[in-house]
């Protein structure tokens, strides 16, 4: 099979580099999936996603004039949904904290907002206060005052 931009191929993760995946696509081609375009959501570690001997659904999106060909699994999903990191396909149970009572602690919050943001309209206008005061006296920036 002929390899075209457009085309979707299956191929086979050949290695794994910070930048992107090598995917072999038969044939004694291979192509590069870019970190960028491994996933729709953002994709810190590629490890996280791939590994050494993945097979995985890739579209061709570039042949350069010296043979490279950029591939995308983003792409090549369509509608699919996103493939989530390995971390969250463990089929271990994940603890987690019971939901807390939004409505006491809403109150309490603004309460609270109310107070933090009180407290830092005066700091700050007491910073800036101190401000203007070391600094309206002094004229001309740099240098040391002349006598």
């Amino acid at each position: 099979m002929a390899i075209e931009i457009g085309s979707k191929l299956t191929g086979k993760v050949t290695g794994i580099t910070n930048f992107g995946a090598f995917v072999d696509l038969g044939d004694g081609k291979s192509g590069l999936v870019h970190i960028s375009e491994i996933s729709n959501e953002y994709v810190k570690n590629i490890n996280d996603f791939l590994s050494v001997g993945d097979e995985v659904k890739v579209l061709v999106t570039n042949i350069d004039q010296s043979g490279k060909i950029a591939l995308s699994m983003r792409k090549a999903e369509d509608s699919a949904p996103a493939k989530a990191p390995k971390a969250a396909r463990d089929n271990k149970p994940r603890r987690s904290k019971p939901a807390p009572n939004f409505k006491r602690q809403q109150s309490s919050r603004s309460s609270d907002f109310d107070t933090m943001m009180s407290n830092f309209l005066k700091d700050s206008d007491d910073r800036l206060a101190s401000l203007k005061k070391n600094t309206e006296g002094k004229r001309g920036g740099r240098g040391g005052r002349r006598s």
